[in-house]
Parts: structure tokens; sequence; C-alpha cells
């Protein structure tokens, strides 16, 4: 025995198996399995909180213990992450990462060690057309296969599990290395063009074979009786209690679950559920993603590569082009052709022009600048930096005006005041703006249980009606009021 690196070195993939809070990290790690089953590699940290907080083993389950959790698992090497930048609607969610969880091809391989210690069956990965074939022929043979005895029976159904667990977990490894991180990175890398061909060519095949056989195997399964089925899982029960185990005690109902189990799982891979559509259209539309992802990334590196020399091919030509034109104009109609719009976009306004000759080009006349702004709710012109101006003597002359014209309405106000007494009854034509301010002073005052109120410039008064009911007409240069005959009494 030869100790080398590998073997002394810690798996720290197989870590979260035997640690504190191990219950979360396996139901984790076993909930991104069962996705990767069903052909969901990517998962989002919303998407493995919702589906653990939905059992009650997770009831006090939090989204901060989540996102630990799937930190942890990434460190250990259990998930590979990849920043998705698809939903991301501003900066701020940007600096947030949102990350998409996938399981490492290590963590695969853990999680199914530990299925197989649960009695599941886990085997490499490729895609191979003869299972389906394989599939079509024994499917095919059920009707005549219950004639046989049960050794032989036993054997069919052996055989066509086997072969359709090494279709379903072979095609499922293969695909996550399709869709793996480091397989679109070298999709990416120029060395991908020289296997592109062959691997299109395999993938196109497997799809082909799975057209032609999956049809053929719907319609067996459709044609199958359920007495035909119940008969061979029955003689497949009998056969299976029949053999001699040492110590082990089997159940005939349970044997007879589970292979009807296996059957329906056979049935609704190919033929679907009520529910939803079967496993071999995911499979199928899968593949023709992938064959489509692949010729995207060849032909993007091919147009890549080839850019270069078509351009100069292209620009040789239209230097050759124009070396033949035989004046500027023609040159300026090469020009336009070539480098110009399909459809020109023309502003009209009220420009000022140097002529009035209609049949000027645009060459004879002087070039005009045009300020276009952008048409997005968030642009803001810049402000133009400037230093502090003193406006002192402006604010001070502004005061002093402010000052003299209230000082000139208090003294119009005093004038139609009498004795301290303001009786709207005695008042002569007056201008809108005095009416609002004597009406403002009776409406304070009104408000008010005891009928005083104070003016703008702190003088109290009081409102006074000598004779309930009695009105008068307030005349004003806009109009006139009718009113009670409200007198104002002002006090020092």
């Amino acid at each position: 025995m030869k100790i080398h690196e590998k073997l002394v070195k810690p798996v720290m993939e197989a870590k979260y198996l035997n640690v504190e809070n191990t219950d979360r990290y396996r139901s984790i790690i076993r909930l991104f399995y069962l996705n990767y089953e069903k052909l969901k590699y990517w998962m989002y940290q919303e998407e493995v909180f919702e589906e653990l907080a939905a059992d009650p083993y997770f009831s006090g389950y939090t989204m901060e213990q989540c996102q630990q959790d799937l930190a942890v698992l990434r460190e250990w090497g259990n998930l590979a992450t990849i920043q998705d930048t698809r939903r991301v609607s501003s900066i701020e969610e940007f600096k947030n990462k949102k990350f998409r969880y996938q399981l490492t091809e290590t963590a695969v391989e853990v999680e199914r060690m530990v299925i197989r210690l649960e009695n599941l069956f886990i085997e490499g990965s490729s895609l191979e057309p003869t299972l389906l074939e394989r599939l079509r022929i024994s499917i095919g043979r059920m009707e005549e296969i219950t004639s046989e005895s049960a050794e032989k029976i036993y054997g069919w159904w052996n055989d066509l599990n086997n072969d359709f667990i090494r279709l379903n977990q072979n095609y499922q490894d293969y695909m996550r290395e399709l869709s793996s991180v480091r397989a679109e990175e070298m999709m990416k890398t120029k060395e991908f063009l020289v296997f592109k061909d062959r691997l299109i060519e395999y993938l196109r095949s497997f799809v082909k074979s799975l057209q032609l056989n999956v049809t053929a195997i719907e319609q067996s399964l459709k044609k199958v009786g359920t007495e035909t089925v119940r008969a061979i899982l029955e003689e497949v029960t009998a056969y299976e209690m029949s053999i001699p185990r040492i110590d082990v005690e089997v159940d005939a109902q349970q044997i007879y679950e589970r292979m009807e189990g296996r059957f329906l799982n056979i049935q609704n891979w190919f033929v679907g559920s009520g529910s939803g559509e079967s496993e071999a259209a995911k499979v199928f539309d899968t593949t023709n993603e992938i064959i489509r992802r692949i010729t995207r990334y060849a032909t993007r590196l091919s147009e890549q590569s080839n850019s270069g020399a078509g351009r100069r091919e292209e620009y040789r030509k239209l230097a050759g082009m124009f070396a033949r034109c035989r004046d500027i104009g023609e040159a300026h109609k090469l020009s336009a052709a070539v480098f110009g719009i399909e459809k020109p976009v023309h502003l009209k306004g009220d420009f000022a022009r140097e002529t009035e000759n209609i049949n000027s080009g645009v060459y004879e006349e002087s070039p005009r600048e045009i300020t276009v702004l952008p048409r997005v709710r968030t642009y803001r012109e810049k402000a133009k930096r400037s230093g502090i101006v003193d406006r002192t003597a402006e604010k001070e002359a502004v005061r002093a005006a402010t000052a003299a014209r209230l000082e000139a309405e208090r003294a119009l106000l005093k004038s139609y005041i009498k004795d301290g007494r303001l009786e709207f009854s005695a008042l002569p034509e007056i201008t809108p703006q005095i009416r609002d301010v004597f009406l403002n002073w009776l409406s304070r005052g009104l408000e008010n249980k005891s009928q005083r109120a104070k003016t703008e410039d702190g003088r109290p008064y009081r409102i006074v009606l000598h004779q309930p009911g009695e009105t008068c007409t307030l005349s004003c240069t806009d109009g006139t009021l009718r009113m009670p005959a409200y007198t104002i009494l002002f006090e020092e």
C-alpha cells in the first residue's frame, strides 16, 4: 500500500454528516439532491428556506439560520455558488450578492453514498441509447412474459428496473456536468470548438433515439392492462418470498407495494401523470436546450475568431471603392450609402438658414449644434459652482421696502378706526385687501367664546353686536357684502 496525498487529505465534503446542527445540514443537502434528480440544479436561498420551513420539524427555523447553513456548506465544498445578475435592478441589489446554489460533484457522490446506505442504488453517468431500446423491448414483452416461469419473470423484472435506473441516473449525472459552472466556463474557450461537433452529434443521437423509443414505450404501456401488471407483480413478489434469507423477516405486502411503486415510476417517467408532463418530455427539452446553448457559444467563438480577418477585407474593399470615385460629390454619395443609416431622423424646427436656395446641400451650409437631453426621470443638470456673493445691501433694501409697505398698511387700517371703534355699517367703500383684513379680525374674534382676539401687531379687541338681527351693507370696489352690523371695540 502506498500512502499518497489524496489518501491522507480530510474529506471536508463529508463533514456535514456528523457535526453540530447536522440535522439542518443533511436536510439541506437532501433537498438539493431531490431537486437535482428532477433536473433542477440551481436553487435560491428563499426556495431552500420555504421548503424547510414547511416541515413541522423546522417550525422555528429562520432566514438568518438558513443563510448561515448555506455559507457553512459552501465553505466545506458541498455547494457551488454563482451570483445571479439577471434580476438585479439597482446597485444595492448587486452589492448584496444574490447567489444561486448548486451541489458540487463531490457532494453528489457523498449524498449518493448516504442514500445507498438507505437501500438505494446509484451508478455512473453517460448517455446510452441502447438502454432505451432495451427498455422498449422489455416493456413490449409484458403481455407474453406472463406465460413464462416465475424465475424468468423475476429476471425480466430485474433487467427492466436496472436498465431504467441506469438510464435515469446516468442522464442526470451527464446533464449536471454539462450544466455546471466549469462546463459553461469551458464552453467560452477556443478549445471547446475542437470537440463541439462531436458533443452535439452525441446529444442529437440520444434525442433521436429518445423520440423513437419513447413513443413506442408509451404505446406499449397504454396497451398493458391492469390485470397483466398485477399478475406480473404477484409473480415477482412470490419469487422474492421464496428466496431463503437468514435472520431477515420479509413482508409480502411491503414487497408488492415496493414493486408497484417502481412500476408506477417507470410509467410516469414515459407516460406522465395526470398532474403534469412526463420526465421523458423534460429530458427532451433539457437536452435540446443544452444543444442550443452549445451552438450559441460555438457561434460566438467563431465570430470572435473571424471578426478581425473579415473586417480587414471589408475595409480594404471600401478603400478601393472610395479611391475609384471621380469627385468629392460621388464620394459623399458613397459615404452616405456605406456609413449612413437606413431611415435618417430629421429634426424639425424654426432654424435660421444662411440661404433660401432649395438646391443647397448639407455640405454647403454651416453646421448647427443641437443639445439633446436624456429622456430619463433620474437625469439632473449639473449645478454650476460659484462663490458666495455678498447680498447684504439687497437684503436691507428689501427689508426696508417691506417695513415701509407694512407701515403704510397699518396707517391705512388705523384711518378706519374712530375712537377705538370699527363699525362695519359706517365704513366707506374699501378695497378687497382691506376688507379681507377686517373680516379676518372678525372671524378670529367670533371663533373665541369670549368674543376677544388680537390683531397681527398684538392689539386686543372684542366683537360687539348691539342689536341682534341688524344688518348692514359693506361696499367694496369689487362688489357689496350684506352682513350683520358688527362693531370691533379696541382695548388699550
